[in-house]
């Protein structure tokens, strides 16, 4: 099978795990090859996300590195064997790839914890929000570029409202809030579907006032999305390139920090919902 042109964010995760496992157990690539009759160079591509792996060679690859930890074990063999062909894969092709990586990575979330500072959560956002952030991009998209980035960005809300929805909690400064990226009437519907959502139990809303003293961390933004283990969890931030994914334990351990900081600068949700009810009748 020829190796694949573009692995997912999730096939990267599975062979960057399988490496780790590797490491783990002091081994190099060309002494596992020959326990799968493969090469070096393939199993660099399994590793890489490039190609795929059966259930029958995760299980066989985590008994040669000594792996005892069933529950990651079969947390690898899901992540190898899932075929389910989400929505996101209807722009596949449309939009640059890391918005279908988003959309997945969000689907197969425990849970969802996010910071945002300067624009409201793609979460909760109204079609003309999304509109508005996405025709400031420079240079300007033509509509036929900016209608399914906005379509997508509607769509990925089906983890919150969903029958067997993921948990979801922000935090978000106020000025992220109070920003007019488009009209009063868009920043009135805009705050009022962010109580909806809270009402209908979709997401947990905590919002850092301006006023709130010992707050220096305006420039934290993250979505923190848990795994099906505390190993798999995977931070997403965007960067000048694009969306990063992070997966580094250090790393991780370090934004769990950053998230409980935050918390504490943060109002409680039903004192951020009665903030946002007063926000709406100053619009």
């Amino acid at each position: 099978m020829a190796p694949r042109s573009q692995p997912t964010a999730r096939q990267v995760r599975l062979g960057t795990e399988l490496r780790r496992l590797r490491e783990a157990a002091g081994l190099k690539a060309r002494e596992v090859a020959g326990l799968l009759s493969s090469t070096s160079a393939q199993m660099s591509q399994v590793e890489a996300g490039l190609a795929g792996v059966s259930e029958e060679r995760v299980r066989r690859l985590a008994a040669h590195y000594a792996c005892a930890d069933e529950a990651l074990i079969d947390a690898l063999v899901a992540m190898a064997t899932e075929r389910t062909q989400g929505w996101w894969e209807e722009y596949r092709g449309v939009l640059p790839p890391v918005f279908l990586d988003v959309a997945e990575t969000e689907h197969h979330g425990t849970f969802l914890r996010e910071v945002v500072t300067s624009h409201v959560p793609g979460l909760l956002q109204t079609p003309d929000y999304a509109r508005a952030v996405f025709g400031y991009m420079v240079p300007e998209l033509p509509g036929s570029e900016l209608k399914p980035r906005v379509e997508h960005r509607m769509r990925r809300r089906s983890v919150l409202e969903r029958e067997a929805s993921v948990p979801y909690e922000t935090i978000v400064h106020e000025a992220a809030l109070r920003i007019l990226v488009s009209d009063r009437r868009a920043a009135r519907a805009q705050l009022a579907e962010i109580l909806r959502a809270i009402e209908l139990g979709h997401a947990t809303v905590r919002v850092i006032p301006f006023a709130r003293e010992g707050f220096a961390g305006a420039g934290i933004e993250m979505m923190y999305v848990g795994g099906s283990l505390p190993r798999l969890d995977t931070v997403l931030r965007d960067a000048p390139h694009g969306t990063a994914f992070i997966d580094a334990e250090s790393q991780l351990a370090r934004f769990r920090a950053l998230l409980n900081k935050l918390e504490k600068a943060a109002l409680q949700p039903v004192e951020s919902r009665d903030f946002i009810h007063r926000m709406t009748k100053e619009l």
